[in-house]
């Protein structure tokens, strides 16, 4: 099964050899054993491109969730009654929005917790390795892989120094090429979701004077200090920072959910109400 994984993952034969230190045959004979013993075809090629079966995607999902199940089950025989928690969180959301509700889960003596803080590509990864109870994210994914739940609001707005020509503003996104951006990495949400906006409206982010690529939200908030560019995030990345202003594009009223995510067909749901509990907007 974890050959398997590793092919889907991979979607190339001589790589999923590579990544788990066998021979390239051992992996196909591997895939033919599990055709063989669920009486399916699981890859098939289109072409040379190799591609997943609707069987495969459907054992790719279940094999997450016993991945994870089995995960649990080892903690939960190790820690007994113990609240124990495994929590992956988008990088706004992990920065700028959470903090209150963590510290009111560990202001209980028992409780304990972990929380991973990455893009939502790389938290949705590691999700799916059985190596999270749940995250919340901000950006997109995919709702026939996962379950969700919403966890809250946010309005997706224009930021830049307080003392900047757009502060305060309601701009025509025409009056924006001249502006350098600073744009999140590739597999950011707020990266992805106004790289969407832009082309509903037949643009894109290199219409910008310059493009500046940024993985750390503290330097993305030292340069934006420094106005060396103007970005687009949730408003929370700029709460309590006197040194920031808010600006808006006329059209543009965006309001994202952030949302629990979590695999199918596991009890993870149930970790997601332990934490929720302590929300500290509804409760």
């Amino acid at each position: 099964m974890e050959t398997f994984l590793t092919l889907c993952e991979t979607m190339n034969y001589r790589q999923a050899a590579d990544r788990l230190h066998i021979t390239q045959p051992a992996v196909t004979q591997h895939i033919q054993y599990l055709e063989s013993y669920y009486g399916c075809k699981l890859f098939s090629y289109d072409g040379r491109k190799l591609t997943k079966t609707e069987q495969a995607a459907l054992l790719e999902r279940r094999a997450h969730a016993m991945n994870y199940q089995e995960a649990r089950l080892r903690e939960d025989l190790r820690l007994r009654q113990t609240p124990s928690l495994s929590v992956g969180a988008t990088k706004t959301i992990g920065e700028f929005v959470i903090a209150e509700h963590v510290a009111r889960y560990l202001d209980v003596p028992g409780n304990r917790l972990s929380v991973d803080v990455d893009n939502t590509a790389r938290i949705l990864e590691r999700l799916n390795r059985g190596r999270l109870d749940f995250a919340i994210v901000e950006g997109y994914y995919s709702w026939s892989e996962y379950e969700d739940l919403p966890y809250h609001r946010e309005p997706f707005v224009g930021l830049c120094a307080w003392d900047h020509p757009l502060a305060g503003r309601t701009v025509p996104l025409d009056e924006l090429w001249g502006e350098e951006l600073l744009l999140r990495e590739k597999g950011s949400g707020t990266r992805e979701i106004l790289e969407n906006f832009l082309n509903e409206h037949n643009r894109a982010v290199t219409d910008f004077a310059r493009v500046t690529c940024i993985g750390n939200l503290g330097l993305m908030e030292r340069l934006l200090e420094r106005k060396r560019g103007i970005t687009f995030a949730y408003a929370a990345a700029a709460s309590g920072n006197g040194k920031l202003a808010q600006f808006s594009v006329e059209g543009w009223e965006l309001q994202r959910e952030f949302n629990y995510v979590f695999l199918r067909d596991t009890g993870a749901r149930d970790k997601v109400k332990l934490f929720e509990r302590y929300h500290p907007g509804r409760g």
